[in-house]
């Protein structure tokens, strides 16, 4: 089992930054990729950006390229998620997703909102 709790969400104005927090714990020495996702008012989840655990590859999704940053401490078990120059089209709940094994298995976090003004 792994656990992810999420935190940094908050309401910011537009073109702020936050940085998201997603701490693992438990069975980590099993996780492969962390990612995180968002979910908007009335939409589906969608991927936002990931990390490969062990590598520290990093990818993202295009219409988030150049404003998010997804980072790793690897000692702190701790994926962050720099977001710059918030849009109010970022507002949504953002989750935390981890990947372990073999075999494969999905983790999730409980999600922490982040809210932006116009």
């Amino acid at each position: 089992q792994v656990q992810l709790v999420e935190s940094g969400g908050g309401l910011v104005q537009a073109g702020g930054s936050l940085r998201l927090s997603c701490a693992a714990s438990g069975r980590t020495s099993t996780v492969l990729t962390m990612d995180w996702y968002r979910q908007a008012p009335g939409k589906e989840r969608e991927f936002v950006a990931g990390i490969n655990w062990s590598g520290g590859n990093t990818y993202y999704a295009d219409s988030v390229k150049g404003r998010f940053a997804i980072s790793r401490d690897y000692v702190k078990n701790t994926v962050y998620l720099q977001i710059l120059s918030l849009k109010p089209d970022d507002t949504a709940i953002y989750y935390c997703h981890a990947r372990a094994g073999p075999p494969a298995y999905d983790y999730w976090g409980q999600g922490t909102q982040v809210t932006v003004s116009s």
